[in-house]
């Protein structure tokens, strides 16, 4: 597999969008979510995993591999709506508890 890069800046939509994805949400609850047309979210992830440069060859699924690179990108929040601690947690020498990957408090 080619390495996934990010071509430009994505809009606050985009990210909106991915977010959701990221969550598990199908293209018809990020619709509903966000207020837009079922197509209108086919065509942002569509767009977004281009952005990211990932192609569709019939063996991947795109939205797996965009939300993995997105969370790899951006962090993940996902896991914080879940209530489940990120696998990067470590404690800190304030004792508090912070993801050194994604450089997040908890």
């Amino acid at each position: 597999m080619e390495r996934i890069i990010l071509t430009r800046e994505l809009t606050p939509f985009e990210h909106l969008v991915l977010g959701h994805l990221c969550d598990g949400l199908s293209n018809s609850a990020i619709a509903l979510a966000t207020a837009h047309t079922e197509k209108v979210i086919e065509n942002t992830v569509s767009r977004t995993a281009r952005a990211f440069t990932i192609n569709s060859d019939g063996d991947t699924n795109i939205r797996v591999l965009l939300a993995l690179a997105y969370r790899a990108l951006f962090g993940d929040t996902s896991f914080d709506k879940m209530h489940l601690p990120c696998v990067h947690l470590e404690v800190g020498p304030d004792g508090r508890s912070i993801c050194n990957r994604h450089d997040l408090p908890h």
